[in-house]
């Protein structure tokens, strides 16, 4: 199993979309929101990912093409 934590922030645009929801429904991991920030405008949070790496990984490449920022910080692997 994989586990990465990301902090992902977006402008109003992404602030409305269901995209957390998306996430959680369109790929095989499981999403922990581990802080947030959001407002009408603006918003950011830490997100911990985990599951197997093929659909950790799509699910980050996935975040890429939302028009969100992604940035990794930090990544572990589980036996």
């Amino acid at each position: 199993m994989e586990k990465i934590i990301v902090n992902i922030s977006g402008g109003k645009e992404q602030v409305g979309e269901a995209w957390i929801w998306r996430l959680s429904r369109e790929f095989n991991i499981k999403v922990n929101i581990m802080k947030a920030n959001i407002d009408q405008d603006y918003g950011w949070l830490q997100l911990e990912l985990e599951g197997p790496l093929e659909e950790v990984q799509r699910a980050t490449a996935w975040l890429h093409t939302t028009g969100l920022h992604v940035d990794p910080i930090q990544r572990s692997v589980g036996a």
